[in-house]
């Protein structure tokens, strides 16, 4: 695997010998139907397409069989994020970044070099680092990478066995009636809602469990500390909503809102950070503990 220069990773495909083909683009317009064949035209004529040494290659040349190449994604027009990352901690085994606010972690839609993946890779050398647990872009924050993926199940089985604690700090509204309740750990049984953006609550045996505490006031917002003990997707998101208090500057919860992608209200961020995060290291047998440098947004700067 390679990157091109803004630290994007490549992918590989194999040429096989049962197949005959006029030339490369006959080729790739065949094993990959889902892309239009101007796209590879365009990947062709922009150097995108190359052999495994690094040599562009064009799709009038001839198919040279039991051969692999290279060939790297293209975006016509990508969302600008213009918040910078932070990377609190690198050894041999992992790397801890610290993510502001809507970057995604890894490439996928109209994202592709502005996601946290890609620039860590450039700025680390690191091609082989993974992410070792989700957080949507939406989220700032805590993320974990693995540098060797012969270590990597190891550190993902540490969530998958919540053998780690993530501590999340959300600002949400204020309410008499819910703070009366206190801290409490809120369990609910979520699953995919006819949106896939969405989850939605149903009856059922929970499978999802959050810790929530009240640590600052300042009517009508309030600071909350969300400890969850389980992983769901939106999960902390889906149990503030389901109290009567959904975060500050969310657009998916209560109600789903369109993303302007090419627009993004970058003075509206969802009011939601993974604050720290503690575990023991499998590798190092260590106890690993890391906080956020970010805060959100002081209460008392909120409309009232």
């Amino acid at each position: 695997m390679k990157v091109n220069a803004e630290g994007v990773s490549s992918s590989r495909v194999y040429l096989p010998a049962d197949q005959k083909y006029q030339d490369l683009l006959a080729f790739f317009i065949h094993t990959f139907p889902h892309i239009e064949s101007g796209e590879w035209q365009t990947r062709f004529a922009e150097g995108l397409v190359m052999t495994m040494d690094g040599e562009p290659v064009h799709g009038d040349d001839p198919y040279q069989a039991n051969t692999h190449l290279m060939y790297f994604r293209r975006l016509a027009r990508e969302p600008e994020i213009p918040f910078a990352e932070e990377i609190l901690y690198q050894d041999e085994h992992i790397v801890v970044a610290d993510k502001p606010h809507f970057l995604p972690v890894t490439p996928s839609g109209l994202y592709l070099h502005q996601t946290l993946l890609n620039r860590l890779k450039k700025r680390t050398g690191i091609q082989t680092l993974s992410p070792i647990h989700r957080i949507d872009r939406d989220t700032a924050g805590l993320a974990i990478f693995s540098v060797r993926p012969a270590e990597r199940a190891q550190y993902q089985n540490l969530f998958r066995d919540r053998a780690v604690k993530k501590v999340y700090e959300a600002i949400a509204p204020y309410h008499d009636e819910q703070a009366l309740r206190l801290p409490m750990t809120y369990q609910s049984r979520l699953v995919e809602s006819e949106h896939f953006l969405q989850m939605k609550e149903e009856q059922g045996e929970p499978n999802t469990d959050t810790y929530i505490e009240l640590i600052e006031v300042d009517k009508p917002w309030a600071r909350y500390r969300l400890t969850p003990g389980s992983g769901k997707k939106h999960q902390l998101r889906s149990h503030l909503n389901a109290l009567g208090i959904p975060i500050r500057n969310d657009q998916i919860y209560p109600h789903l809102t369109p993303y302007q992608e090419y627009d993004l209200d970058f003075s509206k961020p969802l009011q939601l950070l993974a604050k720290a995060i503690y575990f023991v290291d499998p590798i190092s047998k260590q106890e690993k503990s890391f906080v956020s440098k970010r805060e959100l947004n002081p209460l008392s700067s909120s409309t009232k």
